[in-house]
């Protein structure tokens, strides 16, 4: 196999269990804007990834004023690239109170799925958002994601759903 072969063969497939670490799931019952959310999800991935919070923080925001990353349906996935980073992460947040987010739709979100990637991470990124994308449309996925209020088992919705969209 050439090294091209090797390379596309790692590229091809991601998996969620890869970008998402068990202990960068949360439900959160306080969040009350979208900047208190985002200064959650810096200081989730600094403790997870060990990540600079005030640089997720601020490359969110960045992002985020390029246009909302809510998607509709109450979803949002907020998403930035960073340096001092070598491979896609995601950090899980469960809302218990909808939060106002600018989305499509204009319904509040409360399922947050934010991804972090390197600054040259390029396609790796499109990938990784892709597949939090077309997990996150999934109605059933959504659903049993909005039943649990464990961590544990939220994560277990989140990575087990792959392999059923894989099937």
């Amino acid at each position: 196999m050439s090294a091209t072969e090797k390379g596309a063969e790692k590229t091809s497939y991601m998996e969620l269990s890869k970008l998402l670490a068990p202990g960068a799931v949360k439900v959160l019952s306080n969040v009350t804007s979208k900047k208190r959310l985002f200064q959650d999800l810096g200081d989730i991935a600094a403790s997870v990834y060990r990540l600079a919070a005030a640089q997720t923080v601020d490359a969110l925001q960045e992002r985020e004023s390029l246009g909302p990353t809510g998607v509709g349906h109450g979803v949002a996935l907020p998403h930035a690239r960073l340096d001092g980073l070598d491979e896609v992460v995601g950090v899980f947040l469960r809302l218990e109170k909808p939060l106002d987010f600018d989305a499509v739709d204009r319904l509040p979100v409360d399922l947050v799925f934010a991804l972090f990637a390197p600054k040259d991470s390029g396609v790796e990124h499109l990938k990784a958002l892709a597949l939090v994308s077309r997990t996150m449309r999934d109605p059933e996925i959504c659903e049993k994601l909005r039943a649990n209020t464990d961590p544990a088992a939220l994560h277990a919705v989140l990575t087990e759903a792959q392999g059923r969209q894989a099937a």
